[in-house]
């Protein structure tokens, strides 16, 4: 009896360790990403960084607690009817504990399905809409599209010359992502003097956007504020060399991927530039670093590409999230994450991005970015200082 008793304890501590390396109970996450659509090299970069980052996770940190991370990427093709399947699926049958979605449009029609199964969502869009109430289990990654709209727009203020008002002209989708800066430029441009002279709005298949570049040209645009992905970028930068329309033009932190350089040569020129709330190489930040070391470690791309920095970010948010519950509550699912997610108050990640509160009620990440010029040898100057738009005075560094 004694020494079936000491086998059974052995063969347990055995079975323990064994079941120690291969892992614990995985933490779940999904992330479903324009792979295949419009824009989807955008996407298709996302994935990478996403993907990247776990896997260092996995392999150098040994995952959180003892636990793998078992990160499922699916393509949703830019359509909502196909994200909406995949979220029921992950908040169902795979009961994922964590899932990310790619666009406002999905953000926005998942938002009920993620709070009935009571599943966060990190959102890769930062579609201010998002965040109307109920907020519970949404979350964005950084300032939303209310905050690059203040800060573009502050620093198109910030340099302008003369007493006049500026007349700034918006390009746009006509979908919600489009649409995501007119209400706040018509805010922000009503309080501080500037004149927006034109709405432009074109569909996400459009094959040139003369027409539009042209009635902008006609309405005096003396600025353009564009938010629309990469593609739409080029075809608007060619369409401004077809009718003379030679003005700066600025995007939100969506305005660049893999292909826009190559793409852009000859266009990009030095009108471009973006509002972006992320690091830098010209930085040397832990969060540079962090970027460095995946790239030198996985290949997936050898330089710094803002796409794939945001990949990086969700996987950030994502394992942040996996570390905390696990600290505090011993276990990670999907409620814990949630709960751990909430505590956040000012949390560093190294400069990877803005410093990080959410609460229970506010799941907005963070209101701070800065206005960056885009060159066409893929690197990017910052013209300023990180600024929270309308609360902290810019500091030009360069013009």
């Amino acid at each position: 009896m004694r020494k079936v008793f000491i086998f059974a304890i052995v063969f347990g501590c055995i079975c323990f360790g064994m079941g120690t390396f291969a892992w614990a109970k995985p933490i779940k996450a999904g992330a479903i990403i324009n792979l295949t659509g419009p824009a989807s090299s955008w996407g298709q970069f996302h994935a990478k960084g996403h993907q990247d980052y776990i896997r260092y996770i996995n392999e150098v940190q040994g995952g959180v607690g003892g636990n793998k991370i078992d990160l499922t990427v699916v393509d949703h093709a830019y359509k909502v009817p196909e994200a909406i399947k995949y979220v029921k699926k992950f908040c169902t049958s795979d009961k994922m504990d964590i899932i990310a979605t790619w666009d406002a449009g999905s953000g926005i029609m998942c938002k009920p399905i993620i709070q009935k199964y009571k599943t966060p969502n990190i959102n890769y869009s930062t579609y201010q809409g998002i965040l109307k109430a109920p907020v519970d289990y949404a979350y964005l990654p950084f300032g939303s599209y209310v905050m690059d709209s203040y800060a573009v727009l502050e620093y198109i203020r910030t340099i302008h010359p003369g007493r006049e008002a500026p007349k700034v002209g918006l390009l746009t989708y006509n979908n919600a992502y489009g649409k995501s800066i007119h209400g706040p430029s018509q805010e922000y441009a009503s309080k501080h003097g500037i004149n927006i002279v034109s709405i432009e709005q074109f569909p996400s298949k459009a094959l040139d956007l003369n027409t539009e570049c042209l009635r902008l040209k006609e309405a005096g645009a003396e600025y353009i504020f564009m938010q629309c992905l990469p593609s739409a970028i080029i075809m608007a930068l060619k369409a401004a060399d077809r009718v003379n329309l030679d003005v700066p033009f600025f995007g939100t932190w969506t305005s660049t991927d893999p292909d826009f350089f190559p793409r852009g040569q000859g266009l990009i020129r030095d009108r471009m530039h973006m509002e972006f709330p992320g690091c830098l190489p010209v930085d040397g930040s832990p969060g540079i670093k962090l970027l460095e070391t995946l790239w030198n470690r996985y290949h997936t791309v050898e330089k710094f590409d803002a796409s794939y920095w945001e990949g990086v970010v969700i996987g950030s948010l994502m394992v942040r999230g996996f570390q905390r519950a696990y600290e505090k509550f011993g276990e990670v699912d999907s409620e814990t994450i949630n709960d751990a997610l909430e505590t956040f108050r000012d949390e560093d990640f190294g400069g990877l991005m803005p410093n990080i509160t959410y609460t229970k009620d506010d799941h907005s990440a963070s209101f701070t970015g800065r206005i960056v010029k885009i060159h066409e040898d893929s690197t990017y100057t910052p013209l300023t200082n990180f600024f929270t738009p309308g609360k902290e005075r810019i500091k030009l560094l360069k013009r």
